[in-house]
């Protein structure tokens, strides 16, 4: 039976998880509260992260009147992605961990991004049995891509990948690929296969992060805060201004 204080108690032991994604050049933090979104904050802006995220987190506390021990657990997007993006995230993730004294959650870059494709873009299309292939720019025509059937179960790994006109062949012949993100533009280039699909429409945004972190959480798959690092996926290769090299 329905009683107002039965639903108080169900509304209070809702997951609160505060999500944060710096692995692209979007800037984004979000609050989930269950299965909803109560408070977002995000910027497109290019090398905003250092500046942004700690002002987002604050601002996201105050919208939502909590503090950061009352969150359920830190969920981080841990790559792939950008080097010095990954490393700002995972740092601000683990000081809140630290502080409030909650655990910390890893959300896999690639797999959050697939909840990002909007149901009409498949409707539109008529896509029911299909893969996703999120995909991260890289160097030349390299990307950070994976395979996820549209259960979101993984079928092939994160890898680093040159696009070529025989790229992810066995996929597309057996049924149709979705790619997207920001390796997508010049993958479209090249392959043009009748059972490819391109959502040019897609945005980085942590809430995408909210059903795998809700998972994980319930099944208490956390991280240890001490030793944890991004999922880098390359090494960091510093590079060095020209007229350094001049002079």
């Amino acid at each position: 039976m329905f009683t107002f204080a039965g639903y108080m108690k169900t509304k209070k032991c809702m997951n609160r998880i505060l999500l944060i994604d710096t692995a692209t050049d979007t800037c984004s933090a979000a609050i989930g509260e269950g299965n909803s979104i109560i408070a977002l904050r995000e910027s497109a802006d290019d090398r905003s992260h250092a500046v942004k995220l700690a002002a987002f987190i604050d601002e996201l506390f105050k919208e939502a009147s909590i503090e950061p021990g009352q969150l359920s657990a830190v969920a981080i997007s841990m790559g792939p992605g950008s080097y010095t993006g990954l490393r700002i995230g995972v740092s601000m993730a683990k000081g809140l961990c630290y502080g409030a004294g909650v655990p910390l959650i890893a959300v896999p870059t690639l797999q959050a991004m697939c909840y990002g494709v909007p149901k009409s873009f498949l409707d539109e299309n008529n896509l029911n049995d299909f893969y996703y292939c999120p995909m991260l720019d890289a160097r030349r025509m390299e990307v950070y891509t994976a395979i996820y059937n549209q259960l979101f179960f993984e079928c092939k790994e994160t890898s680093a990948e040159i696009i070529g006109l025989n790229s992810f062949s066995h996929f597309l012949q057996e049924k149709p690929v979705i790619f997207f993100g920001t390796g997508a533009e010049k993958t479209q280039e090249i392959i043009s296969a009748p059972n490819a699909y391109f959502f040019n429409n897609f945005k980085h945004s942590s809430k995408n992060m909210l059903s795998i972190a809700n998972l994980l959480y319930s099944h208490s798959s956390f991280q240890n805060v001490a030793y944890f690092e991004p999922f880098y996926l390359k090494d960091f290769i510093a590079t060095v201004p020209k007229n350094k090299i001049l002079s």
